[in-house]
């Protein structure tokens, strides 16, 4: 986490502008149009008048102590605001469930001894590499032979060959082979994660993750959209961002391991249609308005200098295939490292977060969909919601009457986080203080509940909402953390689409809930959401939780396998014809399913 920042705010510029052209994040999930009131700073100098929107934000303390939201502050005069730190590396999924693989890279290495060119022997010295390396039938480019010449005669025709299948990168010096390098990357929305794989091994060998730097032009893919029909300027931004992030955790994985980052010769990239294309540089629009039509589900693989990533200058990225506009290529990367193909139990994988992608298989046919889940399980849209970094609640518990909160390493709480929200819903509606409805229960009702947690039910600025700690003392509402009813609605709209999602599913697979040998709930989120409180609000089908596990970050397991081996490289290729997407859309009879599933189960 960084430390506060104060900036100059210019005349007739937002803050929210003047910190990102200043290289600050603010922490937004609408992207700057001041519907998610996150984008929290404090004036310092100058005077700028409360919107109706900060009133709504921010306490009658907090207003006067000058705190505003960011996108809403415009002057004419500058003013200096301070913005409080972002965090930049949130808790997140970093391995996750995988299958063991035939190791057999597309990056090869030959080490040669050649014999020196003379009158009678004028072979090229590229037919001469290639003569001796007479397994790989290779192609060389003009920049793959610039230094061939050089280096040969430097290095006494004792070199080693580098080729990416039959593409030839060019020599180094002597015998390089034991050095032989990729990485995988699952480019999320929110979190990125970077993988550094010894190939000659299989092994990994660094693994860093952080936030996307995107993150300010919103919280979901569709905020991202429209920041892109909005402004011409916006899609080379967002892509300069992705690939700053990818970069920056290129850099800091091959730090770690010790490891020259011009001995990486291959990536591969698992992310989402929307993340896919705008790290490209591709225009996102099609994909925000129905019919939601992609560029390609295939790329070619890409030099790395087409997205600016500093490895190996001849380096190849290959990017995970993508099933739909909201089925992308990380899910067909959790689909192949979980053997959604190939395990004949009916298994259901979620990859929960703002966009929730489903998919049901036995290994003999497979459905997919995504459904709109909304922010709310990042805890976006939540009034107290937090990113799940240190301070935040993720785990609640109602123990003999008590409420048993935990935190991020164990800090004093200073938000909730998905997890938590979760928590909180399934503990409540167990204890009796939320009903199936999702509404709170009066206050005579709850001192007959639960007479313990009665008093943490309070209204705040004339809203009703639960305590989940105090500030200082029992009754201070200062600076608490607490749920509010608006909070329960969102958490029960995202898990009434996910639940529609594979109820729908199951109906056009022609099984039962009860069928279901396996849920593998992956992802950042899935990984750390209890499957007790999944079962208790309706977000996954009423099983035993010892049916339901978590998956991890399968979309960067994928990533590896491709990686590590040609055959599941075809196999990641194979799963968009074995796949069948159903769009819930289309489905005249979601809105009613819908509404059935916004209840919290009896």
């Amino acid at each position: 986490m960084g430390s506060q920042k104060t900036i100059t705010v210019p005349t007739g510029v937002s803050a929210f502008d003047a910190a990102s052209w200043n290289g600050i994040g603010i922490d937004s999930t609408c992207g700057g149009y001041g519907t998610c009131k996150k984008c929290r700073i404090k004036v310092t100098e100058g005077d700028v008048e409360p919107s109706k929107l900060d009133f709504r934000a921010f306490t009658a303390t907090e207003i006067k102590e000058g705190w505003r939201l960011a996108c809403l502050v415009r002057t004419a005069k500058d003013i200096s605001v301070d913005v409080p730190a972002l965090t930049t590396r949130p808790k997140a999924a970093t391995v996750g469930v995988g299958r063991q693989v035939i190791l057999r890279p597309a990056v090869q290495k030959r080490y040669i001894e050649l014999e020196e060119p003379s009158l009678s022997d004028q072979r090229t010295d590229i037919v001469r590499i290639f003569d001796a390396v007479d397994d790989i039938e290779a192609n060389a480019s003009l920049a793959s032979m610039r230094e061939l010449p050089r280096i040969l005669r430097a290095s006494n025709y004792k070199v080693t060959a580098v080729f990416v299948d039959q593409e030839f990168l060019g020599i180094e010096a002597g015998d390089t082979t034991g050095l032989r390098y990729g990485i995988a990357y699952d480019l999320g929305t929110t979190t990125v994660v970077a993988t550094l794989l010894d190939l000659n091994t299989g092994t990994p060998v660094a693994v860093k993750s952080m936030l996307n730097k995107q993150q300010p032009f919103g919280a979901d893919v569709i905020t991202r959209i429209s920041a892109t029909m909005l402004d011409p300027d916006a899609l080379a931004k967002l892509s300069g961002l992705a690939q700053e992030t990818l970069n920056q955790l290129t850099q800091e994985v091959c730090v770690e391991a010790g490891v020259n980052p011009h001995n990486v010769y291959e990536l591969a990239i698992a992310g989402n249609a929307t993340m896919t294309q705008l790290l490209l540089g591709i225009d996102p629009e099609p994909l925000g308005v129905a019919p939601f039509i992609m560029a390609s589900a295939y790329y070619p693989n890409i030099d790395v200098k087409e997205i600016g990533i500093a490895v190996h200058p001849l380096a190849k990225a290959v990017i995970l295939p993508s099933l739909g506009a909201y089925v992308g290529g990380d899910i067909i990367a959790g689909a192949l490292a979980s053997g959604m193909d190939r395990d004949k139990r009916l298994r259901l994988f979620i990859d929960v977060g703002t966009n929730c992608e489903i998919v049901l298989g036995d290994g003999d046919k497979i459905l997919a969909t995504a459904a709109p889940a909304g922010p709310a399980f990042e805890a976006a849209s939540i009034k107290c919601g937090v990113r799940a970094a240190s301070g935040a609640i993720e785990t609640i518990k109602v123990v003999d009457g008590e409420l048993e909160i935990g935190t991020i390493d164990d800090t004093p709480a200073v938000g909730i986080c998905g997890s938590g929200l979760v928590d909180a819903c399934a503990s409540l509606v167990q204890v009796g203080l939320l009903d199936h409805s999702g509404k709170f229960v009066s206050d005579e009702a709850a001192l007959t509940i639960s007479p313990k947690l009665a008093s943490r039910l309070v209204t705040r600025e004339g809203e009703r909402v639960f305590v989940l700690t105090w500030s200082k003392e029992v009754g201070d509402l200062s600076d608490c953390v607490f749920l509010t009813q608006r909070d329960v609605r969102e958490l029960q709209f995202a898990k009434a689409a996910i639940a529609t999602g594979w109820a729908l599913l199951l109906e056009e697979f022609g099984v039962q809930e009860s069928e279901i040998q396996q849920v593998l709930l992956a992802g950042s989120f899935g990984s750390y959401l209890s499957p007790s409180s999944a079962v208790k609000i309706g977000l996954v089908p009423k099983l035993s939780v010892m049916r339901i596990m978590s998956a991890g970050n399968v979309a960067g397991e994928g990533a590896k396998m491709v990686l590590l081996s040609a055959q599941e490289r075809n196999g990641a290729q194979s799963l968009l014809e074995a796949i069948d997407y159903i769009e819930l859309s289309d489905r005249e009879d979601f809105n009613d399913k819908f509404v059935e599933r916004l209840a919290f189960p009896a």
